[in-house]
């Protein structure tokens, strides 16, 4: 059996007309930009994630800058983020010029580990990114607490998370605002990039959609020094068709994730673990091993694909070469990205999962 990582063509044949025709009344509306898809794609999600506002954008990377733009931070100022997360969480804040604080992550969950907050803020400190990794919720209770003892802002790095609880709450709606990413490979992706920013707060929702658009609120009247970054009317159609189904592709994931976790046996593997008042959405299925290599070779000749999320540690890399921070300095970060290893997991998987589990426990060295 051949097992690719990802297949978005299960989705895709099951809404394949659907999509067509949500091209089609775009393209007869000759409207691109700013029009009716983008305006009801913010209600319903809006309402999905529980929450007043949602302004599309044009992706994930930059949902997160221009939160942090909107409420004034920039060079001087320093932002909380997790030291495992994908990069994006970093590029955001260096883009306004402050300075990301990396706080490691708790081994069992992968995500930032609450306990280490407090000790780094400063001063200088003027908000938290809480990265729901992976699609498992941050531990927001704890991060939120934190946050208000010292008057600073919670966003949420959503772009894995669409549609996971966080008690009886969608993430999205837990922090002061949130970032969500479409990239086409997310459990609510778009056919090419778009994103969005969710929040409560009118004020925020309103220079959030004024920075996307060269920062005007009104046509050729410019009160911000803006960015170019909207949701096109194209994506925005797509979402639509895709958004009803969400939910019934995340419990997809759900029971796929549950026949993992309840079937996989092998003492070489760490199996993911979650906060017991949370419902992840399972974007990633992430085992860990001492024998990575091993492992992937062994599956590789099984034809099931796998990926590595992420095999350079974000302090490791060039592009943050400034940091200075040395090999070793963050050892649960490195840990994780020495030894994850992102097995299947997608809609449509079908029997496949019984076919991975039987592999990973008959794997030995």
């Amino acid at each position: 059996m051949n097992v690719p990582f990802v297949s978005f063509k299960p989705l895709e044949d099951e809404i394949h007309s659907e999509i067509v025709s949500a091209f089609e009344k775009v393209l007869q509306c000759s409207r691109y930009i700013d029009g009716n898809e983008c305006k009801e794609f913010e209600r319903e999600f809006a309402a999905y994630c529980g929450v007043n506002y949602c302004v599309g954008c044009g992706n994930g990377l930059d949902a997160l800058f221009i939160i942090l733009k909107a409420y004034g931070i920039g060079l001087g100022d320093e932002v909380i983020i997790p030291s495992n997360t994908f990069i994006a969480t970093a590029l955001a804040v260096s883009r306004t010029g402050a300075k990301p604080i990396l706080v490691e992550p708790a081994l069992s969950t992968y995500n930032i580990n609450g306990d280490l907050i407090e000790e780094k803020i400063t001063n200088k400190t003027k908000a938290i990114i809480a990265v729901h990794l992976y699609g498992h919720p941050a531990d927001m209770d704890k991060i939120t607490s934190i946050a208000q003892k010292y008057q600073i802002k919670v966003i949420e790095d959503a772009a894995q998370a669409h549609g996971a609880y966080y008690k009886d709450k969608k993430v999205g709606s837990l922090g002061d605002a949130a970032a969500f990413s479409f990239y086409p490979g997310k459990n609510l992706g778009a056919l090419g990039d778009a994103g969005c920013v969710t929040t409560n707060d009118y004020k925020l929702a309103e220079k959030v959609r004024a920075l996307t658009n060269y920062g005007s609120d009104y046509k050729y009247h410019h009160i911000y020094q803006g960015y170019n970054s909207r949701l096109d009317e194209v994506q925005a159609a797509f979402l639509r068709v895709k958004l009803p189904l969400l939910d019934k592709i995340n419990i997809e994931r759900q029971i796929i994730a549950e026949k993992y976790l309840s079937k996989i046996s092998n003492s070489l593997i760490i199996l993911p673990t979650m906060l017991a008042y949370t419902r992840p959405v399972w974007h990633i299925f992430a085992i860990r091993t001492g024998y990575r290599d091993a492992l992937v070779k062994y599956l590789h000749q099984k034809g099931i694909q796998t990926n590595i999320h992420y095999p350079i540690a974000m302090h490791n890399q060039l592009a943050y070469d400034e940091w200075k921070i040395n090999e070793g300095e963050l050892p649960v970060c490195e840990e994780i990205s020495a030894t994850e290893l992102s097995i299947p997991m997608y809609y449509g998987m079908k029997d496949a999962a019984d076919y991975i589990i039987d592999a990973i426990n008959d794997f030995s060295v």
